[in-house]
């Protein structure tokens, strides 16, 4: 997650200041987590193949894991200790390196950069640190399905804004980029009591990467209302295609947190004067990373560093195999006659199955959204997992994109294989019938 840097004032509080009390969740909230339970479990027990979670079942690099072995059995005793609590200086001191070059700005390693479990945690810390009682957080539709429940239990009210669908006209594949916010609507969302707002670009689920223009409308009404950028960008090696990752932290000077993550080790780059609340947090909460893991990321990193823009660099090999896999389960759905929405960035494809209302029976009695039918049906008749769309949105929104379900492609070309041919063998069934 990113924060960007401004010279806007601030009055936001430290999020352990006396008389803060947790809040509970609302029933949406819990919707939210039971689904993702829900869907783990029936793909757990009917699944051939899970494309519903979004983990990869293929192995980290090598150079990674061999980073742990000598981290791990290296001969340093001091790496089994706790290390300094908002990072690792070896870590901090390179990813301070890396975004001193991504933002073309000074980053301190001290000041600047803060290291977190995981991107999760990252957000936890924004929200409660920075969202006081009443404050508004606008958050973009669809979105990771933490964002909502983080927001109310730090006091705040989320306030939310879709991504409108513009199918092309001339009949091809609806890409992610077709998926746009509507700048008037937007702008109507920001008020007098609005805290922050929250960009995930790449976007899960959806895979749309934020244009320059679009970045910019959102930059500008951050500044025009003395806003926080909540940027999310775990993906932001992730995109196809010969398209770019830009940075909000980067069009405009305005105040923006950059939250990302490798393997399990996240961090926070943003200004000092709201990443001392952070600290706050997180001192009081986790306290601390696993240092193996930590050093582990900083080798990682220094290579990186190294082979920046190089044909060698992860970063540089990583998207063009997810771009094939991609592409591969693209073709897959499109054979079978669902229409995937075709992904710029992430490791996630959303598809179109409103033609196959008719494969799935109606349940009695029951108001449960068409996708949620769809995917929990597929699961158990075809052995093929997924997750619907609708619960990446909002209670008063998700009636509105039913007719979706979410894939994720960062699998093994054996998995892919396996699902294909699922999906061959249902396209048979469908056209003998």
């Amino acid at each position: 997650m990113t924060c960007a840097w401004s010279c806007l004032p601030v009055s936001s509080r430290m999020a352990l200041q006396e008389g803060h009390q947790p809040h509970s969740l609302p029933k949406g909230c819990c919707e939210q987590t039971q689904c993702q339970h829900t869907f783990v479990k029936l793909a757990a027990t009917y699944s051939k193949v899970n494309l519903g979670q979004g983990f990869p079942d293929f192995p980290a690099p090598d150079f990674l894991t061999e980073a742990f072995t000598r981290a791990l059995g290296g001969g340093n005793h001091m790496l089994h200790q706790y290390t300094r609590a908002f990072g690792h200086p070896p870590l901090v001191k390179v990813l301070a390196q890396f975004f001193e070059k991504l933002l073309g700005r000074d980053v301190d390693p001290m000041t600047n950069v803060m290291v977190t479990v995981g991107a999760y945690q990252a957000l936890f810390c924004c929200f409660q640190a920075l969202v006081d009682e009443g404050d508004e957080v606008i958050i973009i539709e669809p979105f990771f399905d933490c964002y909502e429940p983080m927001v109310k239990m730090a006091g705040g009210t989320p306030v939310f804004v879709p991504l409108r669908p513009n199918p092309p006209k001339d009949g091809k594949l609806m890409s992610s980029a077709d998926w746009q916010l509507d700048p008037a609507e937007l702008a109507s969302k920001f008020s007098e009591r609005t805290k922050a707002i929250v960009l995930n670009s790449p976007n899960n689920p959806l895979g749309k990467v934020f244009s320059r223009g679009e970045l910019g409308l959102i930059a500008e009404l951050c500044v025009k209302h003395d806003v926080l950028c909540i940027s999310d960008e775990v993906y932001e090696w992730l995109v196809y295609d010969g398209k770019q990752h830009i940075r909000i932290a980067g069009t405009q000077r305005l105040t923006t947190f950059l939250l990302l993550s490798w393997p399990q080790v996240g961090w926070v780059v943003g200004p000092n004067r709201l990443l001392q609340h952070l600290r706050t947090v997180h001192q009081n909460s986790v306290y601390h990373c696993a240092t193996i893991a930590q050093e582990a990321v900083a080798q990682g990193f220094q290579r990186e560093l190294m082979l920046y823009g190089k044909p060698e660099s992860y970063f540089v090999q990583l998207p063009k195999e997810l771009q094939q896999k991609r592409d591969w389960l693209v073709q897959s759905l499109d054979g079978v006659g669902m229409k995937p929405i075709i992904p710029e960035g992430t490791y996630f494809l959303v598809a179109d199955i409103s033609q196959f209302k008719s494969d799935v029976p109606e349940v009695p009695n029951s108001d449960e959204p068409y996708d949620y039918r769809f995917a929990k049906w597929m699961v158990k008749n075809k052995g093929l997992a997924a997750i619907p769309l609708s619960a990446f949105y909002s209670e008063a929104h998700k009636n509105n994109y039913t007719n979706f379900i979410r894939f994720c492609f960062a699998k093994e070309e054996a998995t892919l294989k396996a699902a294909n041919d699922i999906l061959q063998k249902w396209k048979q069934e469908k056209t003998s019938s």
